[in-house]
């Protein structure tokens, strides 16, 4: 699929990975949409992209919201690329030292963001895709999630994040099979350990000493690198119903 010309959305779009596959897709020609609950960094990003690159403000567990953000992402073009990047995570026991079980609210809201999120975006941009004009292979567009290595090597205190994840792992297949009749592909990315801004809270020392976990190269990813593997995702429309792991050949300990 020629990203150049076609429209394209992107959850968690203001920073981190998110950011990454914005500015890669611009640079390939695509129409950006960012959709994100940063609206200062989000609009910065979008002004700074320019080319047609929208940000719309908005929780990805919404849905009048995030049907909101998928009609501006068609408006000028034609919708083939929906890229799920919004997430987040909790370091929490099932039970604490003490005995104390696990807050249910705290794991909801996880799975309400990470999961839910990414089938609320999935299912409308999913739509909003389905409606367009095949292209000469009867492709409309694909859909991109992002899971982790989490949802396979979860570690201690990381329940929430590995469920909400392992969810997103298990809806690829399903999803591609339920949208193969549109045209449309379902791929997800399970990065490992990436330079996002999260983990740039940390210490150089505590970073240097998280790369050096990884098999090779002995780093954290770069969010260039997931950016790189999302447009080659769009472009080889041969790849579907898979989950890629982009971690270094990393194997998580369990903490």
């Amino acid at each position: 699929m020629d990203i150049k010309g076609a429209g394209a959305i992107v959850s968690g779009g203001a920073s981190g990975l998110g950011e990454a596959t914005a500015r890669q897709l611009a640079a390939a020609g695509a129409e950006v949409t960012i959709l994100d609950r940063n609206a200062e960094k989000g609009e910065a990003l979008a002004k700074e992209l320019g080319g047609g690159a929208k940000f719309v403000s908005g929780d990805v567990s919404d849905g009048d919201q995030v049907a909101e953000a998928v009609a501006i992402a068609g408006e000028s073009a034609p919708l083939r690329i929906g890229v799920s990047c919004a997430g987040l995570g909790a370091a929490t026991r099932i039970i604490a030292r003490d005995g104390t079980p696990h807050d249910l609210d705290t794991f909801k809201f996880v799975i309400n963001v990470n999961l839910i999120g990414t089938f609320n975006v999935m299912r409308l941009t999913a739509s909003a895709i389905s409606k367009t004009d095949p292209l000469a292979d009867g492709e409309r567009g694909v859909l991109i999630n992002t899971a982790s290595i989490a949802a396979f090597d979860g570690q201690i205190g990381q329940i929430a994040y590995s469920a909400s994840k392992g969810g997103v792992v298990g809806m690829t297949l399903p999803a591609a099979r339920d949208l193969s009749p549109a045209g449309v592909r379902v791929v997800t990315i399970a990065p490992g350990l990436m330079d996002t801004p999260l983990l740039g809270l940390l210490p150089e020392e505590g970073r240097q000493a998280l790369g050096a976990g990884v098999l090779f190269p002995k780093r954290l990813g770069y969010p260039e690198e997931f950016a790189k593997l999302v447009q080659q995702i769009c472009e080889n429309g041969y790849i579907n119903g898979e989950v890629i792991r982009l971690d270094g050949g990393l194997r998580m300990p369990p903490k």
